[in-house]
Parts: C-alpha cells; sequence; structure tokens
C-alpha cells in the first residue's frame, strides 16, 4: 500500500459530497521521467473508476487490480473499507481492462502514467495505493517514478456487444506484452518511505530470493505473511486483509 504525501499543485474536493460515482474522466499530458524503457512521452488515458465517498481530510484508498481483473474484484471490501476506516475508496479499471479504453502498450509505464493523469484530476493526492499483483507492481513502480512519500500496503471479462460477446480485456496486447507485466522495470532510485508487502502464505509469487531487491527499492519495507492465503490475499482471507490494511494505516 502507497501513501501519497507529496502532492502536485491540484485542487481538493473536486468531486464534493456525492454518491458513489463510476465515471472516465478525459485527462491532459503528464509528463514523466523514462525509466530506459524507451517509454518517455507517454499520454495517459481516460480510466473508469468507481469512488466511493469518505472524509476528505484523509488520504483516500485505490484499489488496483491484477491482470485480467477490474475494478469490480474489489466491490465488496472497498464498501467494508470506507464504513472501518471513514476513507474515500476509489477502484480503477486498468488499461487494457474492464470499462478502461484499450491501448497498444501494456507497460507499468504506461499503467503509471494513467493514475499520474487521473488521482490529482480527481483531487486524490495524497491517497493510499494497495495493489494486488500487476497492480501492485503499478504502485510500487508510481511511488518510484514520483519520489513521493508514499506509504504503501500494499472475473468479470465477457461483454456482451449487438447480440454477441467478447472479452473486455485486450487479449492481443496483453498476450504481446505478458513477458514485461510478469516483470518489473529496472530501478535505479529507492523509495525511503514505509511500505507493507503482504504475502499469501501458499503462493509462490515472491520467492526468499526477491527479498534483497525488495529491500532494496523499498528500505522500510515491511514483508507479512497471511496465513493459508494464495496469490489472491484480499479474496482468500479478506478479514486478515482488511485487518493488515487498518493496522498499517494507523
Amino acid at each position: 500500500m502507497l501513501r501519497w504525501a507529496r502532492a502536485w499543485r491540484v485542487p481538493r474536493g473536486i468531486l464534493g459530497d456525492s454518491s458513489p460515482r463510476r465515471s472516465a474522466v478525459p485527462v491532459t499530458f503528464c509528463s514523466s521521467r523514462s525509466s530506459g524503457h524507451g517509454n518517455a512521452d507517454l499520454r495517459p488515458l481516460p480510466l473508469s473508476y468507481n469512488l466511493l465517498d469518505g472524509d476528505a481530510t484523509l488520504p483516500a484508498i485505490v484499489f488496483l487490480h491484477g491482470l485480467f481483473g477490474s475494478k469490480t474484484n474489489f466491490n465488496s471490501l472497498a464498501k467494508a473499507m470506507v464504513q472501518r476506516t471513514g476513507r474515500r475508496v476509489l477502484t480503477v479499471d486498468a488499461r487494457n481492462h474492464g470499462d478502461s479504453p484499450h491501448s497498444s502498450d501494456a507497460s507499468y509505464e504506461a499503467m503509471s502514467q494513467d493514475l499520474q493523469g487521473l488521482l490529482p484530476q480527481l483531487g486524490l493526492v495524497p491517497c493510499v495505493l494497495v495493489g494486488h499483483s500487476m497492480g501492485g507492481k503499478t504502485a510500487m513502480l508510481l511511488a518510484l517514478q514520483r519520489e513521493a512519500s508514499i506509504r504503501q500496503f500494499l472475473l468479470t471479462n465477457l461483454v456482451e456487444v449487438g447480440g454477441r460477446f467478447s472479452w473486455r480485456v485486450n487479449l492481443d496486447t496483453l498476450a504481446q506484452h505478458l513477458d514485461k507485466i510478469l516483470t518489473f522495470p529496472q530501478q535505479l532510485e529507492p523509495y525511503s518511505g514505509p511500505t507493507l508487502f503482504l504475502l499469501g502464505g501458499n503462493s509462490t509469487y515472491v520467492q526468499p530470493s526477491h527479498h534483497s531487491e525488495i529491500r532494496r527499492l523499498f528500505p522500510q519495507a515491511q514483508l507479512q505473511t497471511v496465513p493459508n492465503a494464495g496469490h489472491w490475499v484480499h479474496s482468500d482471507k479478506p478479514q486478515d486483509f482488511m485487518d493488515a490494511v487498518t493496522s498499517f494505516l494507523a
């Protein structure tokens, strides 16, 4: 989970006091540092999102789903998090997923850039990023790129069009970029803010051999294991997941 503590100069309370929202917001060009992959000129896409209202004086919580997932994966957890913490909670469809636009670029640099466009537009900087799998890597890269003080905590894929069903996710592009999605962009500069990596006890995604690189990039990282949970920690053990999140936010 990442708390974005260094805000750009953006207006707060853009959305006002209203009911939960689902929308896509047009965003403008926002530059970022290239991470050495030739993507120095990235333009953010208007992501589809769902925002639940809460206390605007507290950093909002932003859920980022994994590969082939969507913002609906976090519907129940998002509502529970609003009730438990009183914070605003945002769920987002990554590019090429859910109701967000498709693009030939499925890199983490592009997904990070999309969030750098969306979050200030919604007045959600600072915020807390909670990412699962691919979403977790996107949150990690965003923290490293923005050099911000961020506090890290961490299938609805068919759509009917014209009487025919098709895949909601952009399978062709995701297949072409699968090797990049399963790895992580090379980063040289660490992020020094507090960080929590929440691991499933039955998952093999994060190996002991990865720990040294995690601690190099995130020197204050805490690695916490949830027993009897697989890769989908928030689905396998939702109560333990909620407890870990709220404890880290305290």
